[in-house]
């Protein structure tokens, strides 16, 4: 068994710290808004997908399906987003993005473009999409299937 890596090179703690400074600034301009980093990543799925029944929603968001829950609420109140029961499965909801919850993303989109076009150039087009590409690969992670 190799020893722990020093925390300098601990990939847990490393995605955390990079986790921070991505989300800084986007932490900054959801402040003017008063939604919630989860809240904007629910809208922005929805955003790409015009329909979604919640499970698939909250697995595209990476949300837990409790926050999930509380999360369309908010969102409901607020009047950012429909939720109506799937016609063809009763124990579903399919929740749709309303005007209101398009006309949030639209107003946050350049900033939002700014944002990520930021980290690209500072990564520069071929690493960035190799880090995308190598973070994907994580989703395939199984700790109990690893020696």
């Amino acid at each position: 068994m190799r020893p722990l890596p020093p925390t300098e090179r601990s990939l847990p703690i490393a995605l955390i710290r990079a986790r921070e400074r991505v989300m800084a600034p986007i932490r900054d301009m959801l402040s003017e808004t008063g939604i919630t980093e989860q809240q904007w990543r629910v809208l922005r799925v929805l955003s790409e997908h015009a329909d979604l029944d919640a499970t698939a929603l909250a697995e595209r968001a990476a949300l837990l399906q409790p926050s999930l829950t509380r999360i369309l609420r908010t969102l409901t109140e607020r009047g950012f987003i429909t939720r109506v029961q799937d016609p063809s499965d009763k124990r579903k909801q399919v929740v749709t993005l309303t005007s209101e919850g398009r006309s949030m993303i639209a107003s946050n989109e350049k900033q939002a473009g700014h944002i990520a076009q930021a980290m690209r150039d500072t990564l520069g087009d071929g690493a960035f999409d190799t880090l995308l590409d190598l973070l994907a690969q994580l989703d395939h992670f199984d700790p109990k299937g690893s020696p």
